[in-house]
Formats: C-alpha cells, sequence, structure tokens
C-alpha cells in the first residue's frame, strides 16, 4: 500500500502559498458550519516522527476558532489510565457535537510503537485493530465525521529530519529516543504500518495517505482532504431522510425466545433463612475485597429491571459488608445535556471503575433499548444497532480483565402493584413513587417484549445475564451477592492459572 505513494512529489513556494491561504479560509468556514449543524469531527493525524503533524496542527489552529475545537497530544498511558482498558482514555476526550477534536498520534499508537517495543503482545494485535474499528464505527454511526490521515516519509528523509531536529536548540527536546528507533527499525514499523493501514482502513473510517517527503505538498493534501471531508459530511446531512419509528410490539413472535416467561417467581426463602444465607455470602465477599484490590481486579455489576422490583435493596445487601473506600455505586437517569451531545456510551465510559475496585451501576447503557426504544427516544436505527454496540462494548471489558455481571430483577405486574401501593401509603418511601414508574406500568407489554429481545441478544458467554426472580426480595438479594460472589471467584481462579 506504502510503496505504492510516490515520495518525489512536491510543491513549488508560490503555489503553495497561493493555495494554503484559500484552503484555510475554508476550513474556518467549514468549522463554524459544523459548529451550527452540531456536527462533531475527529481528526487523526499519524505518521512517522518528524513528519510535520506539529507544525500542520499549528498552522490549522491559527486559523480556527480555538472554542471549537481541543487538540489532543497523546502520550504513552499514565498509571491511572493503565487501570482501565486501552481505548478508555480515548473516550474520555472525545469532541462534543459540533467541535472538533484533533488527536496528534492516536490509539493507533498502541498497535504501532507499542508493538515495535513489545508492549503489545503480537497475538493480541487482532483484537485490538478489530476494538478500533468498532470505535470508529460507532462514532460514524453516531454522526461523528471521522478522517484518518498517514504522513509517509522514505528513510532518507527520516533520518534527514531527525538529524536536523537533533540539531536545533528550539526542536530538540522534541526527538525521542522512540523516535530514533523508527529509523533504525524502519522497515519493522514499515510492516507494521502496512498491517494497521490494511485492517483498519474501513468504509466507516478510511485512511488517507499522504506523501511526506514535501512538507509543502503534505499540507497541502492534507488541508483539502479534510475540506472535502467536512463538505462532504455537511451535504449528506442536508438530504438525510426523517429517522423511521416502527409501531411497538406488546408480544413476542412464536418463534422468539422468551427467558423472563421462564423464571419461577413461586421461589421464596424464610427471614432467619435469609438471615443466615446472607450473612454467610456477604463474608464470602467481604474476604474477596482484599484479594479484587491486590490482584487490581475491576469488577462492575450492572443493575436493570422493572420499576420497584428491588434494585435499590439489592444493591445496599451487595455494599453493606464492603469497605466503601473501594467501592460505588452511580445511579444513572436520563442523560444530562452534555451527555447527550456525545455517543449513548460515553457517560459509562467516564464511570467505569478501574482496576482494583468494584463499580455499581444502578441502570446503565441498556437503556437505549429499553427505556429509550419504547418511549421513543432513540429512532429504529438507534436502538438496533445498539445490541452491536453493546456487546463490543461488554466484550472489551470483560478481555481488559473485568468481573461483568449483569442482573435482570423480574417480578410480575401483580407484586409490582402491590409495592406501588405500599409506597404510596409509606410517608418514607412515596418519593419512590412517581408518575413516570405509573405510566411505564401502562405500558409493561411493551417493556417486555423489549426485556425479552435485549437479553436474547446480548447474552452472551463472556457477558451472560443473570434474570433473578423477585417477587421475594429475601430470595433475591441472596441470590444477587451469590452471583457476585462466584463471578469474582471465576476469574481470580482464571488468574491464578494463567501465573
Amino acid at each position: 500500500m506504502l510503496d505504492t505513494l510516490d515520495l518525489n512529489l512536491s510543491l513549488d513556494k508560490e503555489t503553495y502559498q497561493s493555495q494554503i491561504e484559500s484552503l484555510m479560509q475554508k476550513l474556518r468556514s467549514l468549522q463554524q458550519t459544523c459548529w451550527e449543524k452540531k456536527l462533531p469531527a475527529i481528526i487523526v493525524l499519524e505518521g512517522w516522527a518528524v513528519a510535520g503533524k506539529g507544525a500542520l496542527v499549528k498552522k490549522m489552529v491559527g486559523y480556527m476558532d480555538p472554542r471549537g475545537f481541543i487538540v489532543h497530544p497523546i502520550w504513552p498511558p499514565t498509571r491511572e489510565e493503565r487501570r482501565y482498558p486501552f481505548m478508555w482514555r480515548f473516550w474520555q476526550k472525545l469532541p462534543a457535537r459540533g467541535q472538533m477534536g484533533i488527536f496528534y498520534h492516536s490509539w493507533y499508537t498502541h498497535v504501532l510503537e507499542d508493538r515495535l517495543f513489545e508492549r503489545l503482545p503480537s497475538a493480541e494485535v487482532p483484537m485490538t485493530m478489530r476494538q478500533i474499528n468498532a470505535f470508529e464505527r460507532q462514532m460514524v454511526d453516531d454522526g461523528v465525521v471521522v478522517a484518518k490521515f498517514w504522513i509517509h516519509l522514505s528513510q532518507k528523509e527520516l533520518k534527514h529530519r531527525l538529524k536536523k531536529a537533533a540539531k536545533d536548540e528550539l526542536k530538540a527536546w522534541l526527538v525521542r529516543p522512540e523516535d530514533w528507533q523508527q529509523e533504525k527499525n524502519y522497515d519493522t514499523y514499515l510492516a507494521f504500518a502496512e498491517d494497521m493501514l490494511i485492517h483498519t482502513s474501513t468504509g466507516a473510517a478510511p485512511w488517507i495517505l499522504i506523501e511526506g517527503d514535501s512538507q509543502r505538498y503534505a499540507r497541502i493534501k492534507v488541508l483539502s482532504a479534510m475540506v472535502a471531508t467536512l463538505t462532504e459530511a455537511l451535504d449528506r446531512r442536508q438530504v438525510q431522510l426523517p429517522p423511521i419509528r416502527t409501531p411497538l410490539q406488546d408480544h413476542l413472535d412464536p418463534t422468539e425466545p422468551n427467558p423472563l416467561g421462564q423464571i419461577d417467581l413461586t421461589q421464596s426463602l424464610s427471614e432467619d433463612d435469609y438471615k443466615h444465607k446472607l450473612s454467610q455470602q456477604q463474608a464470602r465477599l467481604g474476604k474477596l475485597q482484599r484479594e479484587i484490590y491486590e490482584q487490581q481486579v475491576p469488577v462492575l455489576a450492572i443493575f436493570e429491571g422493572w420499576d420497584a422490583a428491588g434494585k435499590g435493596g439489592a444493591i445496599k445487601r451487595l455494599t453493606d459488608i464492603l469497605d466503601p473506600r473501594s467501592y460505588e455505586v452511580q445511579p444513572f437517569a436520563a442523560p444530562t445535556d452534555e451527555e447527550k451531545s456525545h455517543h449513548y456510551l460515553w457517560r459509562f465510559w467516564r464511570r467505569l471503575p478501574s482496576a482494583g475496585k468494584i463499580g455499581i451501576f444502578d441502570r446503565s447503557w441498556y437503556g437505549r433499548v429499553l427505556v429509550e426504544r419504547v418511549e421513543g427516544f432513540a429512532t429504529d436505527e438507534e436502538w438496533r444497532r445498539a445490541y452491536r454496540e453493546i456487546n463490543e462494548f461488554e466484550e472489551q471489558l470483560t478481555r481488559a480483565g473485568y468481573v461483568l455481571v449483569k442482573f435482570w430483577l423480574h417480578i410480575d405486574t401483580d407484586e409490582q402493584l402491590k409495592r406501588f401501593q405500599a409506597r404510596k401509603e409509606n410517608p418514607f418511601k412515596q418519593y419512590k413513587l412517581t408518575d413516570e414508574d405509573w405510566r411505564n406500568r401502562e405500558k409493561w407489554p411493551f417493556y417486555e417484549v423489549a426485556v425479552n429481545q435485549m437479553i436474547q441478544r446480548t447474552h452472551t458467554p463472556t457477558a451472560p445475564w443473570t434474570i433473578v426472580g423477585a417477587n421475594c426480595k429475601y430470595s433475591a438479594r441472596v441470590q444477587v451477592v451469590e452471583t457476585v460472589v462466584e463471578a469474582i471467584q471465576r476469574e481470580l481462579q482464571r488468574r491464578s492459572k494463567q501465573k
């Protein structure tokens, strides 16, 4: 791929000067239009060391409104960032709608430099590239413009520029030891780059290859492609068809699985048995907390379920025994304006527990295929593709060593009504009962279809659902704590076998 580039291409100074000003004015105008149309953009600048990326960024931002973009220079991950999945730190930097994020180096450093220095095992490279492709496809599907540039240099030009920069008192500090290793291992790094370009140049986010030996030529080609990409994206918005919203289903097709219908809601525990079994499981969990910390195991338990199904009570029993310094409960309600200006998964990525800690989510990303689907907050296209996006997200978590436990707390309509009435009559619990709860109850058949389809399409070997029969709060609470304990023990045993 790269060997097809003609690195002898160049541009004389006069032609360059005549084109650069026009391109910069167009880029500034497009930035304003993107802001008005709430079109977000991600610009990825990759390539060899001293390929001119920094000078290009400096030139661009000199013409742009600084309120509408952020430049993200990507350095090796910090100690804190290494406690999360590798894509976590990039999700934190995503531009809001209408803004532009310029990534000076990016997630691709992981499959280039980390691969060269054997910080990324070869066996993990294909999966890492698939995760990158999934991430970029999710961004594009969500309306983000993604433009990726690889600025290519010959080995002779790379060596010349490194030597020149090293002799410049103002630039010498920018030349890293790793940059010299690129030149020393040029053929190896070139092969890694070719592999990366082939496997991550997708229909959603193709690579744009730039002949970089002539800095003037490279700069004009990058800016021209950037202007064309933003213009095309804005033009597509003009001809978008109205979103499709199909009528809600109030029953499952006879061929569809009905996992909720298979749950025994008659199971129960006496109060004495409940206290005994709960204390046993809580004691087991308390002992595991130290091992979680010592072995840096991240744990995430997410709770979904019917209104009044007992999520809060189950969470309280799960945390009663835990040291509050090493767990955090995150309740999720309707997204804020800031959260709605990003991909719907953004707010969940931001609150993931780090290695060694326990995170508990009261509601989660499954709102996209439940309340947002049923209430019409998400289009058909959005909630349908969310199944795949959620499975990809959860696979990244489990591959990064997370213990992921997903609960659906299930009750029947009669039990829900009984609990609603009890809340209504109890002055200390009346705040828990809202008009929305009653409205959701009226749509029970539609939610039941959505829940069954959600479970069937997101129940995977590494991230299975646990459906908890919760008509009896006692048995539900014990099952929740026991399930978390067993999931943690399995992960600890898996890690001990790998040592």
